[in-house]
């Protein structure tokens, strides 16, 4: 009842937001035809893998709606569980065109190739001045749980480039991601679910490295029985390639073995967590010319008997375990983020008190979402009574209608 009562409530919210309204009406006029991009969050995959399962949609598929929608959309497959860093960078040039550089900087710093997949680029001709328009075009990126920090990551690089990048490398052979030179190619950010202040299950025994090995397994498992990879580890740069021959068994042997789930601060495994999330906030900023919308979920409810926090029972069933963890962990150690009962509402995989935008060691301004979008600051969207998963549609809930409201606010924003 409870749960039924909480999605009435959510619903009526929006029912009085232009995510809602008609179309046509004057609020949700179409301003601009910039691409929409979808980007994964922790262990996703593209859109060939998984046995043709969606990560954006399940059994449903939201880009190809999407489309149907008349919005052009894409769909970005970067590491699963790499850091923000090299996820960013891949994102630039999957959707730009050309080879990953992921910086000789970084490279040097952490030990990866420098130069990582060459793809052809979804959309080309990304930063360049529209010959109808005269404007530049730009796109509205939309992230899903670490898909929101991967986002930012990108227009933090964009828009500002790196130091250390100029610093280490002669001009000539400088990505231009990393030169500086302001580009204002985003219209807006998205994030759903996203743990911008970092996820407590990094903290668990069922955490965020056991998570990955799990899929790893779970991958290999059924690539074994069909006799084809169904997952793409995409580590290429810590030189967990599949080599020519090597059976996709062995491959992911490889990859669960790997030394790389903790010794280095180079995966999502460091980004994901609190204390990582913070360290990522204190030089990834919002941008003045970017708008900015955060989507939170959750899936709990306070449990009189027990004081905590516990999954509603239409929570999927893989995370009801993670979720009745969050919903009762606390740390309050010396040199790390404290975290108390207000962290314990959550949707099984993270905090809800994360999503609303980056908060620690961050100077963001978080807003609440009042009809009228700020530009540069986070427009808080409210909470959806949704687990971690169904917020892409992955479980009961068919998720097309809503984000196809939300591509219509998108397509109302002004460029």
């Amino acid at each position: 009842m409870k749960k039924t009562a909480s999605l009435l409530l959510t619903l009526s919210i929006l029912s009085t937001s232009f995510l809602l309204t008609n179309p046509a009406s004057a609020a949700t006029t179409r301003q601009n035809y910039a691409p929409i991009v979808l980007v994964h969050g922790f262990s996703g995959w593209g859109r060939d893998e998984m046995l043709g399962y969606k990560y954006w949609g399940g059994f449903t598929d939201i880009q190809e709606d999407l489309k149907n929608y008349n919005y052009t959309t894409y769909t970005a497959a970067v590491g699963p569980v790499s850091s923000n860093w090299e996820r960013a960078c891949e994102l630039y040039a999957e959707i730009k065109g050309g080879t990953v550089d992921y910086g000789a900087a970084h490279a040097k710093k952490y030990g990866v190739s420098r130069y990582g997949r060459t793809y052809p680029g979804m959309f080309p001709q990304w930063g360049d001045v529209n010959p109808t328009t005269g404007k530049i075009n730009k796109v509205n990126l939309v992230g899903h749980s670490m898909g929101g920090q991967t986002i930012r990551t990108l227009i933090q690089l964009l828009e500002n480039g790196s130091p250390d990048e100029i610093a280490s490398t002669p001009s000539d052979q400088l990505s231009p991601l990393f030169n500086g030179k302001k580009k204002s190619w985003v219209l807006s950010a998205t994030s759903i679910a996203t743990p911008h202040d970092g996820t407590t299950l990094t903290n668990g025994v069922e955490g965020i490295v056991p998570h990955a090995q799990q899929i790893i397994g779970t991958a290999s498992s059924i690539g074994g029985l069909i006799g084809e990879p169904v997952y793409d580890f995409k580590l290429d740069q810590f030189g967990l390639k599949r080599q020519p021959g090597e059976s996709f068994s062995s491959y992911s042997d490889r990859v669960y073995n790997s030394p790389i789930w903790t010794s280095t601060h180079d995966t999502a495994q460091w980004d994901l967590s609190p204390d990582g999330a913070k360290e990522l906030n204190s030089w990834v900023k919002a941008q003045p010319d970017v708008y900015y919308f955060s989507w939170s979920t959750d899936d709990t409810f306070y449990n009189l008997l027990t004081g905590h926090q516990d999954p509603w029972a239409d929570m999927n069933l893989p995370l009801q375990p993670l979720s009745f963890f969050l919903g009762s962990y606390t740390r309050n150690q010396t040199g790390h983020v404290v975290t108390g009962s207000s962290w314990w509402k959550n949707d099984g995989v993270v905090n809800t008190i994360s999503m609303n935008g980056p908060k620690l060691g961050s100077t963001d301004s978080i807003v609440t979402y009042n009809g009228t979008p700020q530009i540069g600051k986070w427009n808080s969207m409210g909470t959806l009574p949704y687990d971690h998963l169904q917020a892409v549609g992955v479980g009961i809930y068919d998720m097309r209608d809503w984000y196809r409201n939300l591509a219509t606010q998108l397509g109302s924003l002004p460029q």
